[in-house]
């Protein structure tokens, strides 16, 4: 029996409705099984040999209603790496399905995250989650532990793309366990014993795709309905009381901000890698920080998922068509409710017909663009063709084209050449098609009203001088293996600012080193990153 915490130190304003409203397993333990007519099982994080805090989000200690002292506490330390459990709560594991790489998989459900509690402060909910605090029903043939490797990954990461202004969930804490996990990086047959590691994952819920879709598979219309109507109580409660009407509603609003998610996903380059729809969450927030990656040479076909590389079915350019996929899995979940076709496709017609001109607007203002003109999709379509001809740092690119002038555009290609790999390379053709480009981007600028100063800062608002490229990740994790973790707490205080200049920062203002164009971690990662 995991320990409970009586006496309090942390002051929480604990309110769980997940458990308390939605049908829950009735078999305790943590033995693997298929779970049905429940939404959840009730399982206890598996204690650990020496938990240590490495790090801790301020912010989202103020988000919980906690402070800096809290966070220094015994108590803290032992509820965020799953040591003791507070009274009065009782953490458990969600049950799901899902598609994964376009193939229905059947039951997942949290195999390696717990629930905590949800706390209530400052008029919001968050769910508090541990990944990587042990196996639980849905675990199947794995441990349900995290190493410290991808632990770092995902913390940095969720809490960088907040601040990108990516909807995401985020990140309370990090932690090591004491403990030794066995892993095979690269899936090769080369399994090593890692350092283990607990995040503290939040979020308003966690609520994915697969949560709906597993029911509907099992024809269970009760329990699909149950949690649709929870969700929308705690989650859509604008859209009024569930009925065929608002089930209706709640899809479209699902379709319109995963649509949103992903254009997002596409300004910054980011690539999740992994888009089954048991990662795909049903408030259109990033989930499930896996084998994700930052594009560095602008390239439609990467994904950074070594798992995917043939198929390439979830690469930087098929995003929003995966985005569409996933999103006619979840219709066909949410038909049983409807039962009517037209209204869902209606829905799905709109992410298909509104997915190009959000795109066209996205990057009108890459561009510094603030008024549409017909000519602007061809001017992006040879920009986004011209980019792929010669490998050219997305990042970097859209930030130095915040100062082009648009009298004169002349000296448009020196002014970006530093995005450019390997400038030399450029051929007197590839040349002649850029300076093409300027003088075509050129001519558009003058049809624009906004100064260059006034331009510079609209683009520099979307286009980040600062994002966390993978082989910056990998040097925190060097470092932290190593016992450091200077270097994490610096690139966590760089990324909470990405769009400012941070002059003492410049030197992470670059081009993915050549060292790491094919190391593990920076160019090849797996599920398990």
């Amino acid at each position: 029996m995991k320990d409970k915490i009586f006496d309090q130190e942390m002051k929480l304003n604990i309110q769980d409705t997940f458990t308390s409203e939605l049908p829950e397993d009735p078999i305790m333990g943590k033995q693997r099984r298929q779970v049905t007519d429940a939404c959840f099982s009730y399982v206890d994080p598996s204690p650990t040999a020496a938990p240590k805090l490495i790090h801790v989000s301020k912010e989202m200690l103020d988000n919980l209603g906690l402070t800096i002292e809290d966070s220094k506490s015994t108590e803290f330390l032992k509820v965020f790496t799953g040591n003791s459990v507070l009274d009065k709560t009782k953490p458990y594991a969600m049950c799901y399905g899902g598609h994964q790489f376009g193939n229905w998989a059947g039951q997942l459900g949290d195999g390696r995250a717990i629930n905590l509690f949800e706390v209530v402060h400052k008029e919001k909910k968050w769910v508090v989650q541990l990944k990587g605090a042990g196996a639980t029903p849905y675990s199947r043939t794995a441990d349900g532990l995290a190493v410290l490797r991808s632990s770092i990954r995902e913390y940095l990461c969720s809490e960088a793309m907040h601040h990108l202004g990516v909807p995401t969930t985020r990140a309370l804490s990090l932690a090591l366990t004491g403990d030794k996990v066995m892993r095979d990086v690269l899936y090769n047959g080369n399994p090593a014993y890692e350092k283990g590691a607990i995040v503290s994952r939040v979020s308003p819920s966690f609520l994915r795709f697969g949560n709906y879709e597993l029911f509907a598979s099992r024809q269970d219309t009760s329990t699909l309905k149950t949690l649709v109507d929870f969700t929308i109580k705690h989650h859509f409660s604008h859209l009024g009381t569930p009925s065929k009407e608002t089930y209706i509603a709640f899809f479209n609003e699902v379709v319109q901000s995963t649509l949103a998610l992903i254009v997002h996903w596409q300004r910054v380059g980011f690539v999740h890698g992994v888009m089954n729809t048991d990662n795909m969450s049903i408030l259109g927030l990033t989930i499930d920080y896996g084998p994700y990656g930052w594009l560095e040479g602008f390239e439609e076909g990467w994904t950074p998922n070594t798992t995917d590389l043939h198929q390439k079915r979830y690469r930087y350019g098929n995003q929003p068509n995966i985005g569409l996929w996933n999103l006619y899995q979840l219709a066909n979940a949410l038909y049983p409710l409807i039962e009517e076709v037209a209204p869902l496709e209606d829905a799905l017609d709109q992410y298909r017909s509104g997915f190009p001109k959000a795109m066209v607007q996205m990057m009108r203002e890459k561009i510094g663009l603030t008024t549409e003109k017909g000519k602007d999709i061809a001017l992006i379509q040879e920009l986004e063709r011209l980019l792929q001809e010669a490998e050219t740092d997305m990042t970097i690119f859209f930030r130095l084209l915040s100062k082009i002038e648009k009298a004169d555009t002349s000296n448009g290609l020196e002014q970006v050449m530093e995005s450019f790999y390997t400038p030399s390379e450029l051929s007197s053709s590839l040349r002649e098609d850029w300076q093409a480009w300027f003088q075509f981007y050129g001519n558009r600028l003058q049809e624009e009203s906004l100064s260059d100063i006034e331009r510079k800062k609209n683009m520099n608002l979307v286009n980040p001088k600062y994002v966390l490229r993978n082989y910056m990740a990998q040097l925190v994790i060097d470092d932290a293996e190593n016992g450091n973790y200077g270097l994490l707490e610096e690139l966590f205080d760089l990324l909470k600012n990405p769009y400012s200049e941070q002059a003492d920062q410049e030197k992470w203002f670059a081009k993915r080193p050549e060292w790491a164009r094919h190391k593990v971690g920076c160019s090849m990662l797996s599920c398990s990153s």
